[in-house]
């Protein structure tokens, strides 16, 4: 994916970490452009300000990260600190530019604070408990998860439910990782990240013929990307129609062209 395309990825509705193979998970960062629905999410709107109608700094550091400028996003988002280092938006903006910059720590530090900031704001709750899972702390995760869903008027639950259950899955633990998801789709069913997750689930579970049925939904209900794709050959395969795995393997070549051949499991050509 390009990497504007990934910061398009940080900003729209909803982020999540990588591995390999059909044993990836990923948080979803929200997807606007292409369908990159393995990152966790951030749940970030570009509004004007309520008062003047101008563009904030905080909204102007949204804009410049949306545009796929995450450096200079980082630095209107420091100067929106500047100002008021108190800004949950501000340090949400921050810690996501970090993350976009590949630097995860000082990221975490943002995500963090901003959550301590805003406790009943659930899509900052939500970013940080992705976060948390994303870097190998699946556990205190959870925690965030569950107090995103508990926040007065939080908009997107799916996202929450979505993201805890990639980091069941991701601590192997099945059957919550199912129970989040399904409740997931049940508040949307079109969730992209949470389709292609209860896919790998069932799959895991030796249901193949049940994860067909969700990565198809999965992609059909937005923009393929390559683990959806390398996790349909992987369910055709299990299922022995190699001609479909086949099939799969022929869109990420033709759709993903830059992806060594390696990186590449679960079909052949």
């Amino acid at each position: 994916m390009r990497p504007e395309g990934w910061i398009r990825c940080l900003l729209g509705l909803v982020l999540i970490a990588t591995a390999a193979g059909c044993s990836r998970v990923t948080f979803l960062r929200p997807d606007v452009s292409r369908g990159d629905y393995r990152r966790v999410a951030p749940e970030v709107s570009i509004r004007p300000d309520r008062k003047s109608g101008a563009i904030n700094p905080v909204r102007a550091a949204e804009a410049r990260l949306l545009s796929g400028d995450a450096s200079g996003a980082l630095q209107a988002a420091e100067r929106a600190l500047a100002i008021d280092d108190r800004s949950a938006e501000a340090h949400s903006v921050a810690a996501l530019s970090l993350d976009a910059l590949k630097r995860p720590r000082e990221a975490g530090a943002h995500h963090r604070r901003a959550a301590e900031l805003a406790p009943g704001q659930g899509s900052l709750l939500n970013n940080y408990g992705a976060w948390l899972c994303a870097n190998g702390r699946p556990a205190e995760a959870a925690g965030w998860f569950d107090r995103a869903l508990a926040a007065p008027g939080y908009a997107s639950p799916d996202a929450a439910l979505a993201n805890a259950g990639a980091c069941a899955l991701r601590s192997g633990d099945l059957e919550r990782a199912a129970a989040s998801l399904r409740r997931a789709i049940e508040i949307a069913p079109a969730n992209p990240l949470a389709l292609r997750t209860l896919a790998e689930v069932e799959l895991r579970r030796g249901r193949a013929f049940e994860a067909r049925a969700f990565i198809e939904r999965r992609l059909a209900a937005a923009p393929a990307d390559e683990e959806s794709l390398l996790l349909a050959s992987q369910i055709e395969q299990e299922l022995g129609d190699t001609a479909a795995a086949a099939r799969y393997v022929r869109r990420i070549r033709a759709e993903f062209p830059r992806t060594p051949d390696s990186a590449r499991e679960g079909g052949n050509p």
